[in-house]
């Protein structure tokens, strides 16, 4: 296994980074710098991680988790939203710690199997500090062949039945999200999160506001909006972002509901590598 060539510490973070907080009994998100990885089930039980976290920071993850689940205590499963930098920066730091198999969608695999970079990053985007310096993100894809496996096509998760996979393409070919209908409880993954992400300011005191995905990294945005559009159809209860703090109740609805009556204006960027979907 090999993570990416140009993995390598990223200097961002938030006001939020390093803290861990639940959502349900069974489900709690610790924010990685600027990143969130969830973890599903019950403290001491059989559990699985969601996403592998900003680079170098592979120690800092197992020691969250055994503080949650124990030690002696893997996951049984890492899930994969998506394969970009900061999502799997510790990847194979947690692989090697754990020997566990790794799940994503089919589309990803070239990104996670050492076969194909992503685009780099878009810094001609329209936005703040974080577009423009951009080109620092790693975009080199990692190697985890060995223990990635493909997640079912009837939308079931491994070891968790009660949650569903549903794919949200756009920001990347492959990304998906985690919903589990009993209680309303959507991971959303970069198709929806709740900071505008190419702004540091806001990235690092947390602004909560409901955005469309980053926009220096989000490569079709027509898929973007359909993907977002299907969230919303399954009237989420509670959101958990792949940026962002968790939102509840009304101030998630209504912030759906405002990003996709005014998506072009809201969520895509008036010029940018990308932007050829924006109706002129």
């Amino acid at each position: 296994m090999e993570q990416s060539k140009d993995n390598k510490i990223i200097p961002m973070t938030s006001v939020d980074s390093g803290k861990l907080r639940e959502v349900a009994p069974d489900v709690a998100y610790y924010t990685n710098q600027i990143v969130n990885l969830v973890m599903i089930g019950n403290p001491g039980g059989d559990w699985v991680l969601v996403d592998a976290g900003m680079p170098k920071s592979g120690k800092e993850i197992v020691k969250v988790a055994e503080s949650r689940f124990g030690e002696n205590n893997p996951p049984k499963a890492i899930i994969l939203t998506h394969g970009h930098f900061d999502h799997v920066g510790s990847i194979v730091h947690l692989v090697e710690e754990w020997n566990v198999p790794v799940y994503a969608h089919p589309l990803e695999s070239t990104f996670l199997t050492g076969m194909e970079s992503y685009p780099e990053p878009d810094t001609s985007v329209e936005g703040g500090v974080l577009a423009k310096i951009s080109s620092v993100y790693p975009n080199e894809p990692v190697n985890i062949s060995e223990v990635l496996q493909q997640l079912s096509d009837d939308g079931t998760v491994p070891f968790f039945d009660d949650w569903k996979w549903i794919h949200v393409p756009g920001h990347s070919p492959g990304q998906i999200a985690l919903y589990r209908e009993r209680d309303g409880i959507l991971i959303s993954a970069d198709a929806l999160i709740t900071v505008k992400q190419d702004s540091l300011y806001k990235v690092l005191i947390q602004k909560e506001e409901v955005c469309g995905p980053p926009v220096y990294l989000t490569t079709n945005w027509s898929e973007a909006k359909a993907s977002v559009e299907k969230l919303a159809a399954l009237d989420p209860q509670i959101l958990v972002p792949g940026h962002g703090t968790a939102m509840s109740g009304t101030e998630l609805k209504t912030g759906i509901d405002t990003l996709l009556a005014d998506w072009d204006n809201v969520a895509v960027p008036d010029h940018g590598r990308w932007v050829w979907t924006k109706d002129i």
